[in-house]
């Protein structure tokens, strides 16, 4: 993971986090959709850089606690002026387009429902999990060559990587097999569907880069349209609409006219099948006096 890292931001609505685990929940409409934890807090303004000292408006965030005797004393001394009693496990800095003014102060502790809101639409930015040095087939999705006329060990090979005496050379840019994985990645259009204030934590739709308890960035992009928020936990009912309320209804009349019809229809013998049973019953009718004759025999 790089040790800085900085974001553009308008105003102060970035904030950092862990991943944790990903799971499934129910909208309030039935809709199963996946959704990933994380904790986002506690989180510590530790530094605010402005353009006549350093050159540019920024806030250094940390993320997390850790005890004071596990960091460096340059570190240290870098923390004295937050004055915070625990170090923090992660720091990051956030780049602004102008000061914030008094908004915020070094050592004052960024709440997680001081900046989002459920239903809104954020970007994640985190780290893809490492996968090594890998062929082609696995980095970039190559087919491979044939199977058969005898190539039985070209099925996931490169192929050609270039052309001959000219140019002369690999082009720059060129897929071929190296290491895979390990990349910052950004996942924008996600949606905040829950917040859990006393443990800072958040609900968000969709997937994030990276494995559990990686480092995530996670900047507030706008509204989402249409939002619907999450059923309670232990709930069955499902609140419906009148439009809702009234396709179901529809559907369900369809559903029971297409079983009379099929029950119409399995009762309905076909007229061989009636020939067939008009047969038999004139047969046992026939058989019936014979035995009653013999038993009186």
């Amino acid at each position: 993971m790089p040790p800085a890292l900085f974001l553009v931001v308008k105003m102060l609505n970035t904030i950092l986090g862990i991943k944790k685990e990903v799971n499934q929940r129910f909208t309030q409409d039935g809709t199963r959709i996946p959704v990933t934890r994380i904790k986002a807090g506690p989180c510590y303004v530790v530094q605010i850089r402005d353009e006549k000292k350093d050159g540019y408006h920024a806030v250094q965030v940390g993320w997390g606690e850790k005890k004071m005797t596990k960091i460096k004393k340059p570190l240290k001394g870098h923390l004295r002026g937050a004055k915070l009693e625990k170090a923090p496990r992660f720091l990051r800095e956030i780049r602004l387009e102008k000061p914030l003014g008094d908004e915020i102060k070094v050592g004052e502790r960024l709440k997680v429902a001081d900046i989002f809101q459920p239903g809104d639409q954020i970007k994640v930015t985190g780290w893809s999990k490492g996968k090594g040095f890998t062929g082609v087939v696995k980095r970039w999705g190559f087919k491979g060559g044939p199977r058969t006329h005898g190539q039985s060990d070209r099925e996931r090979a490169p192929g050609s990587i270039g052309q001959g005496t000219t140019p002369g050379r690999v082009h720059k840019g060129k897929k071929m097999p190296g290491r895979a994985g390990n990349a910052r990645i950004a996942v924008k259009g996600l949606t905040i569907q829950a917040i859990d204030k006393e443990n800072e934590e958040l609900l968000i739709k969709g997937l994030v880069p990276g494995a559990q308890n990686g480092l995530l960035i996670i900047t507030k992009t706008g509204k989402t349209k249409r939002f619907v928020p999450l059923m309670e936990v232990g709930k069955k009912e499902i609140e419906e609409t009148e439009e809702q309320r009234t396709e179901r209804l529809r559907r369900e009349e369809e559903a029971k006219e297409a079983l009379v019809a099929a029950g119409e229809t399995e009762a309905k013998p076909q007229s061989g099948q009636e020939e067939k049973s008009v047969e038999e019953k004139e047969k046992k009718t026939k058989e019936e006096p014979v035995e009653e004759a013999k038993d009186n025999g």
